[in-house]
């Protein structure tokens, strides 16, 4: 089992940064791959990056690919979404999910999730 806790969210104007972070507990990090997923008001989820278990590989949404950067700290069983670049479109509650087995683009590839974190972009 694995607790996913995520922070970092806040409100932002347009063109700026935030670095959302998802602590892990319960089991180290790197037995699990990672994923950040974002639901907007009336949308449905949607896939936003995936990091595997080592860190070595990555994957993006072209929505957020060149502007968001996911990486990860084994040894603080912490994974950091950096976004840059922000847009009123990215306006949304961010999710990180985890899996045993590889970095899906479905929020089906997940088995827990943390309780989400708001993210606004004014315009």
């Amino acid at each position: 089992q694995v607790q996913l806790v995520e922070s970092g969210g806040g409100l932002v104007q347009a063109g700026g940064s935030l670095r959302l972070s998802c602590a892990t507990s319960g089991r180290t990090a790197r037995t699990y791959a990672m994923g950040w997923f974002r639901q907007a008001p009336g949308k449905e989820r949607e896939f936003v990056a995936a990091i595997s278990r080592s860190g070595s590989a990555t994957y993006y949404a072209d929505s957020v690919k060149g502007r968001f950067t996911l990486f990860r700290d084994n040894i603080k069983n912490t994974a950091y979404l950096q976004m840059n670049s922000l847009a009123p479109e990215d306006t949304a509650v961010y999710y990180c999910a985890a899996n045993e087995i590889y970095p899906g683009r479905s929020p089906t590839n997940y088995d827990y999730w943390g309780q989400g974190t708001q993210v606004t972009v004014s315009s």
